[in-house]
C-alpha cells in the first residue's frame, strides 16, 4: 500500500499531480471509499462529518474531486457488521480518503473494526490519502501537543506503518500553537522522526521511499 500524507486534502496542482501519478489513471476512473471517523474524536464531530463526505470542505479537497465511485467506510459500525459485508469491497477500491479530526481516536477505531489489520494485505497499488489526522495516524505516535481523546491504554501511540511522525497545519494563520518553535519542540520530545507540513505540502511513501512534495514549506527533524 502507498501513502499521500497531507495536512489539508489535495491543496494545490504539486499534490493533484502527485495523487495521479500514485493513482496511475484518472481519478474519474478510480474508486474511493471516505473514513470520516477522526470527526466525532473532536467537538462539532458530526457538522465537520458531513462536509468531508459531501465535498463541502473547499479548503481541503477530498471527496468532491469527481471519483468513478465514492462511499463511506464508518469504522465505529464495523464491528457489528460481518466482515465479509466490508473487506472484499475494501480490497477492491483504489483509494482510502481519510478524514482530519483526532489521531488518536482513530487510531483506535482502526484497531477496533480490523481495517489496521486489513491494511498490510491490501493491493500494492491501493493508496491511502490522509488529511491531518488521517495522516498522522499512520506515525509511531502524535506527541503530547496532539493528544485531545483519551486511549484506554493512554499515551500517544497510533499505527506506526510510517516510521515518522507528523506535525500538520505548520504555520496556520488560524493555529498560533502550529508556528515553526513549537514544531521543534514537539520534535525534541518525540522519540522518532518527525515532518512539520504546512497546508500546501504532502509526503509521498512508496515501500521504503519518502518524499516530499510541496508548494509552501516544511521541515524535517531527524534523530
Amino acid at each position: 500500500m502507498n501513502f499521500l500524507l497531507t495536512s489539508a486534502g489535495i491543496k494545490n496542482a504539486s499534490i493533484h499531480n502527485a495523487l495521479l501519478q500514485l493513482l496511475g489513471k484518472p481519478i474519474a476512473e478510480s474508486s474511493a471509499l471516505c473514513i470520516p471517523t477522526a470527526s466525532y474524536g473532536m467537538r462539532g464531530g458530526p457538522g465537520a462529518a458531513w462536509r468531508f463526505i459531501s465535498g463541502q470542505q473547499p479548503n481541503c479537497p477530498m471527496c468532491e474531486l469527481g471519483w468513478q465511485s465514492l462511499g463511506v467506510l464508518e469504522l465505529t459500525a464495523l464491528p457489528s457488521i460481518d466482515k465479509d459485508f466490508w473487506a472484499p469491497l475494501v480490497q477492491q477500491t483504489d483509494v482510502l480518503l481519510v478524514n482530519g479530526g483526532d489521531a488518536l481516536y482513530l487510531a483506535y477505531w482502526m484497531q477496533q473494526s480490523g481495517l489496521a489489520d486489513l491494511l498490510p494485505s491490501l493491493r500494492p497499488e491501493a493508496l491511502w490519502v490522509g488529511l491531518s489526522a488521517g495522516s498522522m495516524v499512520m506515525g509511531p505516535s502524535i506527541g503530547d501537543e496532539f493528544v485531545g481523546w483519551i486511549l484506554p491504554t493512554g499515551g500517544d501511540k497510533t499505527l506506526g506503518m510510517v516510521d515518522f511522525s507528523i506535525f500538520p497545519h505548520l504555520d496556520h494563520e488560524r493555529f498560533p500553537e502550529n508556528a515553526m518553535p513549537f514544531a521543534a519542540e514537539w520534535a525534541a520530545k518525540i522519540p522518532n522522526p518527525g515532518y512539520a507540513i504546512d497546508d500546501q505540502t504532502a509526503i509521498i511513501v512508496t515501500g521504503d521511499k519518502v518524499e516530499v512534495v510541496s508548494e509552501g514549506h516544511w521541515k524535517l527533524f531527524t534523530k
